[in-house]
């Protein structure tokens, strides 16, 4: 298992052997123990190793740095925002393939197969069940409702997270709109944005807001955090939606490195996590929804309830994000 520090380790101690047939190298945002359920399932069928070098940041500026001499053959990464930034460094290669085609949706892969999807999470509101009522938040518009002024909790407006749900409400409603709505978020706020999604839901166990912000699949991860069950038991999933679209989601995902020392191996892992076999070893370890027809998230997930995703194709909200971003700092969101 490898961690940050170690990170560089793997890189020189790849870059410096010839590239094995029965490996692959995968630089990760996401920590190499949710990933682990997958690289042992795909090693047992296929006999391929998986090194996973896990990057808390800094994934696009370490393989430019490395060039031709990369040791990555992928990169995985969560939110559109990230997938789309390594693409546009010129560090990915496109993968034409038909497996992928026929198991990632169009919505939830790049048009030129820069990067495909593989699974979604949504960007709910967490509500307190003692002091919010059934019914009370339905749109993502109602969070700016003064009814909420002092109860809303959030993490900084400037996280990929949020800037990609403001991106989502300005493809919706424009810019004028999207600028009340944040001033108005930021009137409703019970305390400065800080801390991550889990945070939030803390918060609101400790009375100090009602209702707040954040992906789904951290009630999955609250639950299995014994100093942390009593705050996920503080709250219930509420899926808003946009008041003409559906539920705001988000993805993780995975790029070919233009690198790619051993390409074929890396394809047939990108082929394989994409399988419905794969899909629902990878949404149940992470709690989130699988996107390859035919699989089903985990029990757990499933008891969140049914929602109608946003069909608002990804790449628009990538394209938005920098006038996101400069409304969320218009507003001194944070401040």
């Amino acid at each position: 298992m490898f961690h940050a520090a170690k990170s560089t380790a793997l890189a020189l101690a790849v870059a410096a052997t010839p590239a094995m047939a029965d490996e692959v190298n995968l630089y990760s945002y996401r920590q190499p123990e949710l990933l682990k359920p997958l690289t042992d399932a795909f090693t047992a069928e296929t006999g391929i190793a998986v090194n996973v070098a896990f990057l808390d940041t800094g994934m696009v500026e370490r393989l430019q740095a490395e060039g031709d001499r990369s040791p990555a053959d992928l990169v995985l990464t969560v939110d559109i925002a990230r997938l789309n930034a390594v693409v546009e460094a010129g560090v990915t290669q496109p993968v034409q393939s038909e497996v992928l085609s026929a198991n990632v949706p169009a919505a939830f892969h790049d048009p030129e197969g820069q990067w495909w999807g593989l699974t979604t999470r949504a960007r709910i509101v967490y509500a307190s069940k003692e002091r919010v009522a059934d019914g009370e938040v339905t749109t993502y518009e109602d969070l700016a409702d003064p009814k909420w002024e002092g109860r809303l909790c959030t993490r900084s407006g400037t996280h990929a997270y949020n800037v990609a749900l403001v991106a989502a409400y300005l493809h919706h409603h424009g810019e004028e709109a999207t600028k009340t709505w944040l001033e108005g978020l930021k009137s409703n706020l019970a305390r400065k944005p800080q801390g991550n999604d889990r945070a939030q839901v803390k918060a609101i166990w400790a009375g100090e807001c009602d209702i707040a912000i954040g992906n789904t699949y951290y009630m999955g991860q609250m639950l299995a955090d014994p100093e942390q069950t009593e705050w996920a038991n503080s709250v219930r999933i509420v899926f808003p939606t946009f008041e003409n679209g559906g539920a705001h989601v988000n993805i993780s995902g995975i790029a070919l490195t233009k690198s790619a020392p051993n390409k074929d191996n890396a394809i047939k892992l990108m082929e394989f996590l994409v399988s419905p076999e794969a899909q629902e070893i990878y949404a149940e370890a992470n709690h989130e929804y699988p996107i390859a027809p035919g699989s089903e998230p985990s029990e757990l997930v499933q008891g969140w309830g049914t929602f109608t995703p946003d069909d608002v194709n990804l790449m628009d909200i990538a394209a938005l994000r920098p006038d996101a971003i400069k409304l969320i700092e218009e507003v001194d969101f944070d401040g």
